[in-house]
């Protein structure tokens, strides 16, 4: 399955990197892909999760749940540092049911009225699936409540939100494992399109950074932002190592460009919300 291929692909990648920060003090890290799931609460107690992101000098992140009672635990505790996001789901099982799942909408209307967000996803969404009315139903509760969508989608999935809500700010999550050359037109494209680069390890290796991303990340150094994607328990342990090889390979691009993919653009996307 991909996910396992791209756990690997991110092992080596590890293992590969020089991870020497940026001269200085460490980049501080604005996380913009974590989850804390059902399978992860009673192994990682909340004040446990706090502490690993703490240690790998991550000063906020980006975290959804399945279910939502995760993150609002951790927002809890640590309202500064965790910006809650809504999943349309409510336990991994539903990724790739909920778009045709009617009871999806109503879930998340209860939940918005109960807390406070900043986004709604991650969520797993491709082509034509977008325009279900259940897809169309989050899109239009984001709207209402101006949330970011944080969207796990291919290009025509992106492109499908966006005819729906042209003034929508969206996370493509994992940059829509494209090409960089495919990022770089729907960045062109989408002046509200932002993208993470979660799982993703062609970018960087050996500590310096692909000629072909360098490229991307010049172009637009204030679309791109680091994620881990804690998406099962035992990631969790990868959130400090992540945090060290990304330093490693910002550590390859201009000071300025490195400060802002590592938190500057997050902070800048999310930092005067409240929650």
């Amino acid at each position: 399955m991909r996910r396992h291929a791209c756990a690997l692909l991110l092992a080596l990648g590890l293992s590969q990197a020089s991870a020497q920060p940026p001269g200085g003090a460490p980049l501080p890290i604005f996380d913009a892909h974590v989850h804390y799931s059902h399978d992860a609460w009673e192994v990682l107690p909340p004040g446990e999760i706090l502490a690993l992101l703490k240690k790998a000098g991550v000063r906020r992140a980006l975290v959804s749940s399945s279910g939502d009672d995760g993150q609002q635990r951790l927002a809890a505790l640590a309202p500064d540092m965790i910006l809650p996001s809504l999943r349309p789901y409510r336990t991994r099982g539903e990724i790739s049911t909920w778009v045709r799942d009617d009871t999806v909408p109503p879930y998340l209307e209860e939940r918005l009225k109960k807390h406070r967000y900043v986004a709604i996803g991650e969520f797993h969404l491709f082509g034509a699936d977008a325009d279900l009315p259940v897809p169309r139903r989050m899109v239009q509760l984001a709207r209402q409540h101006r949330l970011t969508l944080h969207a796990h989608s291919d290009a025509d999935a992106v492109e499908r939100l966006f005819r729906q809500w042209p003034q929508a700010r969206i996370i493509w999550a994992h940059s829509g494992f494209e090409r960089p050359e495919k990022v770089r037109e729907m960045l062109r494209k989408h002046r509200n399109l932002w993208a993470d680069l979660a799982f993703r390890t062609d970018h960087a290796s050996g500590g310096k950074v692909n000629p072909d991303w360098r490229a991307a990340f010049l172009e637009f150094p204030g679309r791109f932002m680091v994620g881990t994607d804690t998406f099962t328990p035992e990631r969790w342990h990868y959130v400090g190592e992540h945090a060290t090889w990304s330093r490693g390979w910002l550590s390859d691009l201009p000071r300025e460009v490195a400060e802002r993919i590592a938190w500057k653009n997050g902070e800048a996307l999310f930092g005067a919300m409240q929650h």
